[in-house]
């Protein structure tokens, strides 16, 4: 019998990883190595065979994305917002897509030269407690919670009660979702083309099979809930969880108008999606919206339903132990399977990306690393049972590349928590933009200096998994996490007093810049003048790309996400505290973007 452990390397998956204790390392059980061969259709007691897996990350020279070559000579900057937060008198509690043309317009005329927004994959209206937009049903299709109903020719105002979702400071996701869909499908069913059916017609072909399966999807899932018995395809009677099965025919027969309907609603959420890009570039933006690809798919959703094939089935995406989560993460998201990629030449990922990008000029990979490779965890097992598997890099490199080149669209990649070595280089060999996050930008308790950040870069503050500045600079971040239970006490203190720390030494450090002159007030809260100071600070740096959270300037101040909480806070809820029309006279706003014009013209 072939040693499992050659054989694992071989096709490249870790046998082994470092202890967080400092004290050697801890064995990959063989059962996990077992169930990752079988997955991407090694016999794991055959011999060794077929082509290894890449041992360096090669960039071949049809890998190279697209990069403006008015970058170089004029780097921009732009703005982040999450789009459900955006708050406006005509949406019905949750940004939507005319929301999201208005906020392209302020930014625009403010100089930015993209609109960054969460990703707006599609979730499931059959569970709306399923919020979260990294934990997807599918990369490939949008959610349709976004559709502005008052932009649909057959919505009628008296189908929802638009001013009591309006309300709350959160966005309440279980009164949202199913008031927003039902006044959807009276649209659809009052007045759904208003004229463009052959264009609706041509839209449905041209997305072919995947489209009509998710179509198909979301109408069973919203059947299955409604039955208590789901909106993951995980919880169906057997029968229903096969795609090609006699019921799933029969039900597709018996329900065709909803599936049309389904169909519709992708149609409507891509043709406001585009017209939210056109008013990006109609303000000046020269990149315009900057779209944002989740890790992974939720195991039980629309993507894995009849397609399990192309999924790592019964293996989560996690993260290894190491000293921040002594016993790993689990992040439960279903990654692809390089076997079956491969073996359809890569076309998966290839329409995935193409999906994103037929709506953006730029493109943020969460956790790019998994261009690379992925820690994999068995279902039932802790975090520390999994291993590491290799992806075909420089195959994955030639689609992304072509797909940014034939678009024009930049790639930026997320490349924060373990980075293997050599992974910066090759993205920067690759034209992919990496990710520069002030707050992580040190030399020990030193900041690094604006002329030390990487020009192949986008930088910013922080990110939704962080603090705004202000909460950041009152150590608000700490203190929640040591209420929420995440940290202990001795630790918190300990934060606690770095953070002291850290504030003096980024004071120092935009003072030593230029971007901070003369005395700060003195008050408890953060001056203003340190917010437009640290904005100057990045925008003073090499990096290609500045961005400026919507958050930082006019809120809402609290955290977007916690990580390690799931109910225990209210992620992916907050909502904005103005509506979007006082956002361009907002003096936070009107300081930080007439500093960024400054820094970072538009080239003429």
């Amino acid at each position: 019998m072939t040693d499992l452990v050659d054989l694992s390397h071989h096709h490249g998956i870790t046998t082994e990883y470092d202890d967080p204790s400092g004290e050697g390392t801890r064995p990959v059980p063989e059962a996990t190595l077992r169930l990752i061969l079988r997955k991407i259709g090694v016999d794991p007691d055959g011999p060794i065979d077929g082509p290894a897996a890449p041992q360096e990350m090669e960039v071949p020279d049809d890998g190279i994305c697209h990069m403006p070559e008015w970058l170089e000579r004029a780097p921009g900057w732009g703005v982040f917002c999450q789009l459900y937060e955006l708050r406006s008198a005509r949406n019905h509690g949750i940004g939507d897509f005319t929301d999201l043309a208005e906020m392209a317009r302020i930014a625009g005329r403010a100089g930015a030269d993209f609109l960054g927004v969460n990703p707006l994959h599609a979730l499931f209206l059959g569970d709306p407690t399923r919020r979260s937009p990294f934990f997807p049903s599918t990369r490939s299709f949008l959610s349709p919670v976004y559709i502005a109903l008052d932009a649909l020719p057959g919505h009628a105002p008296e189908d929802i009660d638009g001013a009591a979702l309006r309300a709350g400071d959160l966005v309440d996701y279980d009164a949202v979702v199913p008031a927003k869909l039902a006044a959807l499908r009276a649209a659809f069913e009052r007045r759904p083309f208003d004229g463009d059916e052959a264009a609706f017609e041509a839209f449905v072909k041209d997305g072919g099979a995947p489209l009509r399966r998710h179509a198909l999807f979301e109408a069973l899932s919203l059947a299955m809930s409604a039955e208590g018995k789901g909106a993951g395809w995980q919880g169906w009677p057997k029968a229903l969880r096969d795609v090609e099965s006699p019921e799933v025919e029969a039900f597709t027969e018996e329900h065709a108008n909803e599936v049309r309907f389904h169909l519709w609603l992708q149609w409507q959420a891509t043709r406001q999606l585009d017209a939210a890009q056109a008013c990006a570039h109609e303000a000046g933006m020269r990149i315009g919206l900057y779209l944002d690809l989740a890790v992974g798919e939720a195991p039980d959703g629309s993507a894995s339903w009849g397609g399990g094939e192309t999924q790592m089935t019964g293996l989560a995406v996690g993260a290894p132990p190491d000293v921040f989560a002594s016993e790993g993460q689990y992040w439960g998201l279903s990654a692809f399977n390089p076997g079956t990629l491969a073996q359809r030449d890569f076309a998966p990922f290839r329409d995935m990306i193409a999906a994103q990008l037929a709506h953006a000029g730029a493109l943020r990979i969460d956790h790019a690393m998994a261009l690379w490779q992925l820690f994999l965890i068995p279902d039932g097992e802790p975090a520390s049972a999994g291993a590491h598997l290799r992806y075909p890099f420089s195959e994955l490199l030639r689609v992304l590349a072509k797909e940014s080149r034939e678009r024009e669209a930049v790639v930026i990649g997320e490349d924060l928590g373990f980075v293997p070595p050599g992974f910066r280089e090759a993205m920067q060999a690759a034209n992919i933009l990496s990710y520069s996050i002030l707050y992580f930008e040190k030399d020990g308790a030193r900041f690094k200096r604006p002329e030390e950040y990487r020009p192949t870069a986008l930088a910013c503050l922080s990110t939704h998994d962080l603090p705004v500045l202000e909460r950041w600079w009152a150590g608000e971040d700490i203190a929640l996490r040591r209420e929420l239970g995440l940290v202990g006490e001795a630790d918190s203190d300990a934060h606690a007093r770095e953070r002291t720390r850290e504030r003096r030494a980024l004071l120092d450090a935009m003072r030593r810049a230029g971007a901070l002159r003369g005395r700060l007030p003195r008050q408890r809260e953060m001056p203003q003048e340190v917010l437009v100071a640290a904005h100057r600070y990045l925008a003073r740096t090499r990096a290609a790309l500045v961005g400026v959270r919507l958050a930082d300037m006019v809120g809402p101040k609290a955290p977007t996400n916690m990580p390690g909480t799931v109910d225990e806070y209210p992620n992916w809820r907050p909502r904005a505290p103005l509506d979007l029309s006082d956002i361009a006279i907002h003096p936070d706003f009107r300081a930080v973007t007439a500093m960024m014009r400054h820094e970072r013209p538009r080239d003429a």
